[in-house]
């Protein structure tokens, strides 16, 4: 089963940088600032991409939601143990006060080490790594999930000691008795 991957929790406390070729905004409370071509957004370390992206903003000018289209839209970010987590689709919804990301259209994610799932709509939960999965139609949703590595055990030695006894002398059958 995928186990949980937890959003890295200091990424939150980063200042939020987004690069385009071109933006669009109005400089008032709850407005909407829409990105184009070749969309970055990083945050620690949280990466998102895309061809278009558009920002919604509160009372306070603060980021509450990106969406995020492209071929694919991407997005990446490691946990707080190192994982990464990567998830592409056609379009990425992230609600940055709820923390919920919802990828849609051809979506997938992968969490290195643990597993994959696939769908026409994931959502994923950043702070209790909740994820539920759809698809429409025929389709259907896919996980795979990656077993837990064993321990590693120490190589057997290919050389034979230096000091050690000799080996008993094999002994032969005893011939067979005949019998009378």
């Amino acid at each position: 089963m995928l186990q949980p991957a937890l959003a890295r929790k200091d990424d939150r406390q980063k200042p939020a940088n987004i690069a385009a070729k071109s933006f669009d905004a109005t400089q008032q409370a709850n407005g909407v600032i829409h990105y184009k071509g070749n969309v970055l957004l990083t945050q620690g370390t949280l990466k998102a991409t895309g061809a278009l992206a558009t920002a919604y903003l509160d009372a306070d000018n603060s980021v509450t939601r990106v969406v995020i289209t492209g071929t694919p839209a991407h997005i990446e970010q490691l946990d707080d143990s190192g994982n990464l987590m990567q998830g592409d689709a056609t379009a990425i919804d992230y609600d940055n006060v709820k923390q919920v990301a919802v990828l849609t259209g051809n979506a997938s994610v992968k969490q290195k080490g643990r597993g994959e799932a696939q769908g026409d709509k994931l959502t994923y939960n950043t702070q209790t790594s909740q994820m539920t999965g759809e698809s429409s139609g025929d389709g259907m949703v896919h996980m795979t999930f990656q077993p837990k590595p064993k321990p590693a055990t120490p190589a057997a030695s290919s050389s034979t000691p230096a000091a050690t006894s000799p080996a008993p002398a094999q002994s032969s059958p005893a011939p067979a008795q005949e019998q009378p």
